[in-house]
């Protein structure tokens, strides 16, 4: 039987999940322990990168955002060329509803925290924290609470997930890139330029798009681009077609290979590495300021009242039709999923302000955790609650993944 790599990905995303939900907790309680002087030394323990002229030295915790965390934007640009020519991007009345409620999604937040934020003491330059979607929490949540409910109610959050992700990749490079050094960035230009060629040589050694990635990974460090669209933009090149009759694909290869490794190592590290805060002087008007505040009520509010609303319009408007065998409550539960940020928006929260001030990225912490758990037990309740209807009726839907 062929591999599906959408079920594939579904699988390590769920089982990922739970790893991050570890790494997360483990972050939280060693920042707030004894242990807290040793996990800020590791954190922030400097680290220097060299290969021939090339040489960095960042924090252990700016190398997992920066350098590995662009092999996770990789493998999320490998699911996203996938999707858009062989699986559930391909048609366009498929892809209708997630990118609707997508949108939605991104817009929704962003205005609560904006609202929020307009008060004195607001930062309106973190409005677009809460408009993220964490994929391999949100996959994890709906695989343990929401057992025999329907497969495609998998697919369409994964498919939503991942237009999330792309939008909020193009967030990132429009909003967060300062200064430009265009020496780097002609060097970026030229690196992905060999990657394009090397697409169309049939026979090229995978080895070859391991150098391209990281050559233009290294010239996009320096450009003053974010790396992260180095990641994407290096794998929109990688070819779909196997490089012999009868191999399984280049894209496939790099997507089964390296999507392990990112799920159970990298995205954890950085959710170890990100999510660690300190409670020890944040006093009620620091936890209750704009900041935090607009971030958690932009997940939790703004993220499940966008989504639900652009799916009955879509819905109801004919533009597209619900996921096949779903319900109304069902498609709740999954909005309010969408509420989970965590990774993404910690990820933002990091380029949008300075690291250097601890208040504020303390803030950020509070706020991305706070939205991202209280989204968790709702949607964990409203989806268990929904599975539950299902076994009483006698109306279990088959598990696709």
């Amino acid at each position: 039987m062929p591999r599906r790599p959408t079920l594939d990905f579904l699988k390590t995303e769920t089982a990922s999940g739970l790893f991050l939900i570890i790494a997360a907790f483990a972050a939280m309680i060693a920042a707030n322990s004894d242990h807290k002087d040793a996990y800020w030394a590791f954190v922030h323990q400097p680290f220097t990168v060299q290969f021939g002229d090339f040489i960095e030295t960042k924090p252990f915790q700016k190398w997992v955002k920066d350098g590995l965390m662009a092999v996770f934007f990789y493998v999320v640009g490998l699911e996203i060329k996938y999707e858009v020519l062989k699986g559930e991007l391909s048609s366009a009345r498929k892809l209708a509803l997630p990118l609707i409620a997508a949108l939605g999604g991104m817009i929704g937040p962003a205005l609560v925290y904006t609202a929020i934020n307009l008060a004195p003491g607001g930062a309106l330059r973190g409005w677009p924290i809460p408009t993220a979607t964490d994929i391999a929490f949100a996959i994890a949540i709906l695989a343990l609470a929401g057992r025999g409910l329907p497969g495609s109610l998998r697919l369409f959050l994964l498919t939503l997930a991942i237009v999330d992700d792309l939008g909020a990749v193009a967030l990132i490079g429009t909003l967060f890139t300062d200064e430009l050094h265009y020496k780097a960035l002609v060097g970026a230009g030229l690196g992905l330029s060999a990657l394009a060629l090397l697409g169309r040589w049939k026979g090229a050694p995978l080895a070859f798009h391991v150098v391209g990635l990281v050559v233009v990974w290294a010239f996009t460090l320096k450009s003053g681009i974010n790396t992260s669209l180095a990641g994407v933009a290096c794998a929109m090149l990688v070819p779909i077609a196997p490089q012999k009759a009868g191999q399984e694909g280049t894209l496939k290869l790099f997507m089964h290979s390296l999507h392990p490794y990112v799920a159970y190592g990298i995205l954890p590290l950085f959710a170890f590495t990100a999510a660690g805060f300190t409670l020890e002087g944040l006093n009620l008007r620091d936890a209750l300021a704009p900041l935090p505040l607009g971030i958690a009520a932009g997940l939790f509010f703004g993220k499940q009242v966008a989504v639900l609303s652009c799916i009955a319009l879509a819905v109801k408007s004919g533009l597209a039709r619900k996921p096949t065998g779903a319900t109304w409550l069902e498609l709740y539960g999954i909005s309010v999923l969408c509420g989970i940020g965590f990774t993404m928006s910690l990820f933002i929260g990091g380029l949008a302000f300075a690291a250097g001030d601890a208040l504020i990225q303390t803030q950020i912490r509070l706020g991305v955790v706070v939205g991202s758990v209280a989204s968790t037990a709702l949607a964990f309740a409203v989806l268990n609650f929904a599975a539950q209807k299902r076994r009483q009726s006698g109306e279990m839907a088959p598990d696709e993944t």
